[in-house]
């Protein structure tokens, strides 16, 4: 039992270690403004690093329902995607809360907020689109298609055209001068944190997505 489930155990750990050492640990003070706020990076980062992993995986089972045609494959695909979309919209609203106290408003309109947002409303519509059709086959083959064309909407609109503009975030072109914080200010100290609290949420995310695909298959051999 607890061979199967040590992952589990870990990911309880890691949690309760970074909702601990979060609000204790050391962390530099970097100017008047960011002050303690800067304790939602073990929460608003860290929910970004999860969004990612839980929508590759999904995008990887999406693939390999298009290669085999195993309906296992798409109920894990919408599963995973399911959960990257709450870790991420958990890391918008995280990261409002940060931007109201760094910029003076929690949605100031930066290239970084609306491509996250443009994102995820990108996984949105895949849902709405799984919804919108009654035949299993067909549903589940467009959804594989539609959900590799969301992942690779990903890079653009995230990784790539905030940082060809100006941006109060950091990493983006015109954060130079940005009151944020930059992964080279990270201490040692904070680094002891930050990472395991990247492993612990993905890990409950992984968590949170097994446990729905279990209640899935329960739910569709009950009533298929």
């Amino acid at each position: 039992m607890i061979r199967k489930s040590w992952w589990k155990i870990l990911s309880y750990v890691l949690l309760l270690y970074t909702c601990t050492m979060g609000f204790f640990v050391k962390i530099p003070v970097l100017d008047d403004r960011m002050q303690q706020s800067v304790r939602n990076l073990f929460f608003h980062v860290p929910m970004w690093f999860s969004m990612m992993g839980l929508f590759i995986v999904s995008t990887v089972n999406a693939i390999k329902y298009l290669r085999s045609q195993n309906p296992l494959y798409d109920d894990y695909a919408a599963e995973y995607a399911r959960t990257g979309l709450v870790f991420g919209i958990l890391g918008t609203i995280t990261g409002a809360i940060w931007a109201n106290y760094q910029w003076g408003k929690p949605w100031s309109g930066d290239p970084k907020q609306n491509g996250a947002a443009i994102a995820l409303l990108i996984y949105l519509a895949y849902f709405v689109l799984r919804g919108s059709m009654n035949d299993p086959d067909k549903r589940a083959r467009i959804s594989a298609v539609y959900n590799i064309f969301a992942f690779a909407m990903l890079f653009p609109t995230i990784w790539i055209l905030p940082r060809l503009t100006d941006s109060l975030h950091p990493g983006g072109q015109g954060s130079e001068g940005n009151p944020g914080l930059n992964y080279k200010d990270l201490t040692a100290s904070m680094r002891v944190v930050f990472y395991p609290a990247i492993l612990g949420w993905t890990l409950l995310g992984v968590w949170i997505t097994t446990l729905r695909i279990r209640l899935r298959l329960i739910t569709e051999k009950k009533f298929g």
